[in-house]
């Protein structure tokens, strides 16, 4: 019989979405789906291993040894024992959830999080139509034609359900593209600590591992930390990585401004590579904590409380360690915004730790259409670059999409090979010192240092002006319209 492919296991998990849609909301759906997926998974590698010893030693101690397995099931939480229910099938898999998670330390709080036991909802017959679609695949190691295919298929899933969710997908979900430039840009090694403060459903972190492997590099001995606040995020995160086989990780619950937990002895664990996608311009972010932060990461100074952008970059300076390098993607604001948030970026340009400011294509992103960049940090910049700055306009190239553009892989490759060659190419990337830019009083646009205007745009100043005085006297009109309503209405002002 022929393995699965990884196409056939897609599409065969995307028909599962279908089941469901219609009847739930897909920002909700996919934590159902990425449950069940998780527990077909574990369930059919614990059966191969349990009949494996029984067929080469004729003893069934692999159905109840723990130490055979990477993940003990028990038997309440096999699939044949949900697959049997006719009836409260939702009660069935959550305490099958709970069985797991009691019986394997690594699963404590990841399955907790789904309840599977609301009828309205998830009726017994949607149920029973779900466990028999997840019981027509195998997905024992012996029948995947190749042994990454299942966090392939689970980031696919990711990727599907971050379009299907629109605005609501950026919340767990980076364009793999972009994420695939920040990490060819920070270069992360065999042997080193990464983290991802803002972890969501942990890509960067998965990409730092692939990029490794395919430098020749053993992924075996790489430190991978996280930090999370949705607990939905972090439960989607943890199952990534253990269905990618990354099981020596740590992925903390909580608010990494308000309550890092990232940490040895009370002080912040310190990193060779940090990588993030912060949310952008959050407003809620954590003044108040900042303000008496015990760790010292606010030392250039607290961002305004309506944009917490600068505060996840200091929290990331923070945590590298002295050779450490990071890369953050941010809203253009923080390149040129004033007040404190401009006292920060003259700290951070001080201190010489900016080594690139990156422009990235408009509309990348899910949820929203601002263009953004990349920051690369570096505690320990080579000789050469000491001083300076390299700026790349890298938001004119790429694939135009219908709801989201996208980053080609010339158009990576054109940022990476420009970054590491670190020439002037005109209208495209420039080295910047620091001189001038502080006679730019610290502004980082782009703008600013590379001359990103198209040669045929001769505006017409005539033309313009005229535009202008026709818009003006509209709004005249318009306000004496208004006044004249609001005395009818009785007011003077």
């Amino acid at each position: 019989m022929s393995k699965l492919t990884q196409q056939q296991l897609e599409s065969h998990l995307w028909e599962s979405a279908n089941i469901l849609r219609g009847s739930i909301d897909s920002s909700d759906y996919k934590n159902y789906i990425f449950g069940l997926l998780f527990l077909k998974r574990l369930n059919d590698g614990f059966v191969e291993t349990a009949k494996r010893i029984e067929e080469e030693e004729g003893d069934d101690y692999g159905w109840y040894d723990r130490d055979e397995h990477q993940f003990f099931v028990p038997e309440r939480a096999r699939w044949e024992n949900i697959q049997a229910q006719t009836q409260d099938i939702g009660d069935t898999i959550n305490k099958a959830f709970e069985a797991l998670e009691e019986d394997n330390s690594s699963l404590q709080g990841v399955l907790a999080t789904i309840d599977f036991n609301d009828k309205e909802k998830l009726p017994d017959r949607l149920l029973m139509q779900l466990i028999n679609h997840f019981s027509a695949i195998d997905l024992s190691n012996a029948n995947l034609s190749e042994p990454d295919m299942l966090g392939r298929a689970y980031e696919y899933l990711i990727k599907q359900f971050a379009d299907d969710a629109g605005k609501k997908g950026g919340e767990f979900y980076t364009p793999s593209k972009v994420v695939e430039l920040i990490v060819k840009l920070i270069k992360p090694e065999e042997g080193m600590r990464v983290c991802d403060p803002t972890v969501g459903s942990g890509g960067m972190l998965i990409q730092s591992v692939d990029y490794i492997k395919s430098k020749g590099g053993n992924p075996r001995n790489l430190t991978l930390h996280g930090q999370e606040r949705n607990l939905n995020t972090w439960a989607i995160c943890k199952m990534n990585l253990l269905l990618h086989g990354l099981s020596d990780h740590r992925i903390e619950k909580g608010d990494t401004i308000r309550e890092p937990k990232l940490l040895e002895g009370g002080e912040l664990i310190l990193y060779d590579r940090v990588i993030a996608n912060p949310p952008f311009s959050l407003s809620n972010w954590g003044r108040d904590e900042a303000e008496s932060d015990e760790y010292g990461r606010f030392r250039f100074g607290i961002p305004p409380k309506d944009k917490g952008d600068l505060a996840f970059v200091q929290h990331m300076v923070a945590t590298l360690n002295h050779e450490g390098k990071a890369g953050v993607v941010m809203p253009h604001g923080v390149l040129f915004r004033g007040g404190t948030e401009g006292n920060i970026r003259k700290g951070l340009l001080e201190e010489d730790l900016l080594e690139a400011v990156i422009g990235l294509p408009s509309n990348l992103f899910y949820g929203t259409g601002i263009p953004a960049c990349i920051l690369l940090l570096n505690r320990n910049k080579e000789e050469s670059k000491k001083g300076k700055v390299f700026f790349i306009n890298g938001a004119e190239d790429y694939q135009e999409g219908k709801n989201q553009n996208t980053l080609r892989g010339q158009d990576i490759e054109k940022i990476v090979s420009s970054f590491y060659k670190w020439d002037d190419v005109e209208k495209y990337c420039r080295s910047v010192s620091l001189d001038e830019i502080t006679e730019n009083e610290y502004n980082l646009n782009i703008t600013r240092y590379i001359d990103t205007a198209k040669e045929e745009e001769h505006i017409d100043v005539a033309q313009a002006l005229a535009t202008l005085r026709e818009i003006e006297n509209e709004r005249d009109e318009i306000e004496e319209k208004m006044y004249s309503y609001l005395k009818e209405l009785g007011y003077n002002g």
